[in-house]
């Protein structure tokens, strides 16, 4: 240890909350300040380190190496200081934020969470729906849900697969009582997700069917508006399985054609060296919930044959 006394508590804790949501407005937000405290704050701090934590115009202000380098260890740092203060209070209920893709929220994860709180009362979680790609750098959630493909790479993150992918044709069962083969499918009405615009392009390779290119097309901001869309009957979505499961099992939807299986998977990502046994215990649950998921129809290429 050095004499040299260390920054400001609160300018730290400025600047790291500025660095998780790469925002001086968001952090004002979260720390009840102005946006002009938390710009003043981060000023100081870098004026005491004698570093630039930040560079850009004031609009659009991104962390230098020595500002990452520095939230790197304060995100964690504030975290345990969190946890330490729940202990000493006596809180005995551990909450956990988990970040989530919206559709997979709704439809696979929250109905099994009842489940997991039986087995563990003593754990909260809070789910917040997000499509951004992970960076623990910059978000302070405990863990994230994401579609994984097989050349993504996650820097400083432990990634758990615990559900596979798989990916077909649903809509609703009269649409679909009236398309008897695939090459109907290919020229029905197509509705897809803005977040995976490729979808049936990808499940036309995979299927080896050739898509019709007069075929009218929707797009949906997120894939719960496209299941909705699909069973409302304005056409055919190609949709992964742990989606729509329920609806299918539920009549809503039908998919007689069945699901190929993608080479992407769904993973339970964390912070790589955090360790935390209420985040353990989540990850370990979605792992045998994964294993206990029923498997989606096999493809057909001629359902009524």
């Amino acid at each position: 240890m050095t004499g040299r006394a260390p920054p400001p508590l609160n300018a730290l804790r400025t600047f790291e909350a500025f660095a998780r949501h790469a925002s001086m407005t968001r952090a004002a937000a979260e720390l009840c300040v102005t946006h002009g405290a938390v710009s003043r704050q981060i000023a100081a701090l870098q004026e005491t380190l004698g570093v630039r934590l930040v560079s850009g115009p004031r609009h659009a202000l991104t962390l230098t190496e020595a500002g990452r380098r520095l939230v790197d260890g304060l995100t964690p740092a504030f975290g345990a200081i969190a946890d330490s203060v729940a202990q000493a209070r006596g809180e005995t209920v551990r909450e956990i934020e988990i970040s989530c893709l919206g559709t997979f929220a709704l439809k696979w994860l929250i109905p099994r969470l009842p489940a997991f709180s039986q087995v563990h009362p003593e754990i909260r979680v809070r789910l917040s729906e997000s499509y951004l790609p992970v960076d623990f750098r910059r978000d302070r959630f405990d863990g994230a849900i994401r579609i994984v493909e097989p050349d993504q790479r996650h820097p400083r993150t432990e990634s758990t697969r615990f559900l596979g992918q798989h990916q077909g044709p649903v809509g609703a069962p009269d649409l679909m009582a009236a398309l008897p083969t695939l090459q109907a499918v290919a020229a029905a009405p197509r509705l897809r997700s803005a977040t995976f615009r490729q979808a049936w392009t990808v499940w036309a390779d995979l299927a080896g069917v050739t898509l019709d290119e007069d075929a009218p097309e929707r797009e949906f901001a997120h894939n719960h508006s496209l299941v909705e869309a699909a069973a409302s009957g304005l056409g055919v979505a190609i949709a992964p399985w742990a989606f729509v499961a329920p609806d299918i099992l539920g009549g809503r939807l039908a998919a007689p054609f069945g699901f190929v299986k993608r080479a992407s998977w769904f993973a339970f990502l964390r912070p790589e060296g955090r360790r935390d046994a209420a985040v353990d215990a989540f990850r370990d649950w979605l792992a045998r919930e994964g294993e206990r998921s029923p498997p989606p129809p096999i493809p057909s290429t001629n359902p009524a044959g």
